[in-house]
């Protein structure tokens, strides 16, 4: 695992700073690339730590304002991953990152959803902390700060059933040991949320 010249991390993540719209956007790199660090230091697969940083700080750039489109008949049909894939490579070698290693941070990013099927130690690391990030109370916060912002998210009744969702559904899909540990304290918070939620309002969210 290299460790190199830090000046490209740094010219990274203050071009993500700047690229990350709306702003509370932003933390949620630093959030994954930690997690996904964690998962790698507990497994027993060597995981190349530029190609794990630079993947994480760059792979959520299609779905930032100024990336992603403003219309929100466009914005149903968005792929923000393919837009991802096929832009981050730039971005990258941009901000000074390893020109070897665009590719393996690229293939991270295209595996990094739910739906995805990595195929690198890397990729299974990001993958993991990216559904871990779908759970817990960071999960609350993330979603209700879409509310008003994104076209899926008019009432608070759209978040909740996002969150209600993703509690069905992430658990399932986590493949790690490591973060499947990781996940049963966010998945508790994450219930005990939802079923206060639907107590106190009555089914009254709209």
């Amino acid at each position: 695992m290299s460790r190199p010249n830090q000046d490209w991390r740094a010219a990274l993540i203050e071009r993500i700073r700047i690229e990350a719209l709306p702003p509370e956007k932003f933390s949620h790199q630093a959030r994954l690339y930690a997690v996904a660090r964690d998962l790698a230091d507990a497994g027993t697969d060597p995981v190349e730590d530029d190609v794990l940083f630079g993947a994480a700080w760059v792979h959520d750039l299609g779905v930032f304002t100024g990336h992603r489109p403003a219309d929100p008949e466009q914005l149903k049909q968005w792929d923000s991953t393919a837009y991802t894939v096929a832009h981050a490579g730039a971005v990258l070698l941009e901000c000074g990152f390893p020109a070897d290693k665009i590719p393996a941070a690229i293939e991270c990013i295209r595996t990094h959803e739910g739906h995805g099927s990595p195929t690198t130690p890397e990729g299974i690391v990001l993958r993991d902390a990216d559904l871990l990030e779908q759970l817990g109370a960071v999960a609350v916060m993330r979603t209700t700060a879409k509310i008003a912002q994104d076209t899926r998210f008019i009432t608070f009744a759209d978040a909740a059933g996002s969150l209600r969702r993703a509690l069905d559904s992430v658990p399932g899909l986590i493949h790690l040991a490591a973060a499947q540990a990781m996940a049963e304290p966010r998945i508790l918070i994450l219930r005990e949320f939802l079923e206060a939620l639907e107590a106190e309002s009555g089914g009254l969210l709209r």
